[in-house]
């Protein structure tokens, strides 16, 4: 009798011939952002994604704390996502959506590559939970707004040209280099470098390296 408790106890083990794997502990990357003006609140942010990491049962493998005054700036988000590509973590953990994405398309895209990498991501303020299925169909939802909003800036674009050429707006970035060329080439003539007419006149060195070629041909 003990030898078939034995055996049983050891076929429980097993699913469809093969041995239960042990339960995955998950790495979470911690992610927290603040402006130059708030940074007061960095300290709560980290404490309380540690306290849900805790709760969790997820392992703290990577803390990535960024502070920034624009919109734009995330470059050091860029680490959180280099670990994500190296397999380093399974979760990406934020205080907030506005501290991860600079804007909804940029959100869609990050959780996109996320979803692909087979990382999932958390967001407490908002509750959003993408290790989970309804999680993942909210990140659905995120795609469709971030397209209704790019139409609806590509529309923007679309009826201000229409309206400048209505007026009879010339279109297009002036032709500030291309109006210094004759400076351009003078200065170039006397030995100047390239690099310090750009600065004097004011403009790109790029520009000043084109209008030389065009004069050489």
């Amino acid at each position: 009798m003990a030898a078939k408790r034995a055996s049983k106890t050891a076929k429980s083990k097993r699913v469809f011939g093969r041995p239960h794997a042990p339960a995955k502990m998950f790495r979470v990357g911690l992610y927290a952002r603040v402006s130059t003006h708030d940074q007061k609140t960095l300290p709560m942010q980290m404490r309380t994604m540690r306290e849900y990491a805790a709760k969790r049962g997820w392992e703290i493998a990577v803390q990535i704390k960024e502070v920034g005054s624009g919109a734009v700036e995330r470059e050091i988000r860029e680490k959180v996502m280099t670990a994500a590509r190296r397999r380093e973590i399974d979760v990406v953990l934020v205080w907030r959506l506005d501290r991860w994405g600079r804007s909804l398309a940029d959100l869609v895209v990050t959780l996109k590559e996320l979803s692909e990498l087979g990382v999932g991501f958390v967001s407490l303020t908002e509750a959003l939970d993408l290790t989970t299925p309804t999680g993942r169909a909210m990140a659905g939802l995120l795609s469709v707004f971030a397209e209704f909003e790019h139409e609806i800036l590509r529309e923007r674009i679309r009826a201000g040209l229409i309206e400048a050429r209505r007026k009879g707006t010339k279109l297009g970035r002036p032709l500030t280099a291309a109006k210094k060329s004759a400076q351009i080439r003078k200065l170039h003539r006397a030995g100047v470098s390239k690099a310090k007419i750009a600065r004097r006149l004011g403009i790109g060195r790029t520009s000043v390296r084109r209008i030389l070629t065009i004069q050489a041909q």
